[in-house]
């Protein structure tokens, strides 16, 4: 893994890793990126993140929903224009809430299923206490506002990272922001095995030849 990778991949606890892999195949194409584990933990309600394709235009948006809800996702918000851009939000058949989004208004080209970046954002009980976990440990911040919001600045990274408040997380989601149990994804990067202040779990990459 090169050093500059803060995320390398996300792993997702699910009942059946075919059916996982069937469906992020045919919804989003995100390949390697996401890994998937047969794990039977117990979990209800909000599971404290999101997940979020930001594409680059409107008809992007609406393409990758609707190939989403076409393997079998359930739509938790429709697409919608805001004051920001347009998104909507889904949930994937293992439970999973996606965000797809753009901060454009407008299209300037045909629609595609292309992800431009995607973002791991933590539900923190207390944001300020969560960015300082990942400061220390040499994750450096981006963007910060006070005890609601933070980005970090994971370079080179083919995942992003961020926190938010965990009932403002939930809210955005469209979702209850209660929940129990196992948040049923675990992160492989450069924290190697390691545990968060909201019991996010971290694990190293195995190198490969």
């Amino acid at each position: 893994m090169d050093m500059n990778t803060t995320i390398d991949s996300l792993t997702l606890d699910v009942p059946d890793v075919d059916a996982a892999r069937s469906f992020y195949t045919e919804a989003f194409g995100l390949g390697d990126r996401l890994r998937f584990r047969t794990a039977d933990a117990a979990t209800a309600g909000f599971r404290g993140y999101t997940l979020s394709l930001v594409v680059s235009q409107p008809a992007n948006v609406r393409a990758l929903v609707d190939a989403a809800v076409g393997a079998g996702a359930t739509v938790i918000k429709p697409v919608a224009k805001s004051l920001w851009g347009v998104g909507g939000t889904v949930q994937a058949p293992d439970g999973a809430i996606w965000k797809i989004a753009t901060s454009a208004k407008k299209d300037s080209a045909p629609p595609r299923r292309a992800v431009d970046e995607i973002v791991l954002l933590l539900g923190a009980d207390d944001v300020v206490a969560s960015k300082t976990f990942y400061a220390e440990r040499g994750i450096p911040v981006g963007k910060s506002f006070g005890r609601s919001y933070v980005q970090f600045d994971t370079g080179a990274s083919p995942i992003g990272l961020g926190l938010y408040r965990h009932a403002s997380l939930a809210k955005d989601a469209g979702v209850p922001a209660e929940g129990s149990g196992s948040h049923r994804i675990t992160i492989n990067g450069v924290l190697g095995a390691a545990v968060d202040p909201d019991g996010f779990v971290w694990a190293p990459v195995a190198v490969t030849a």
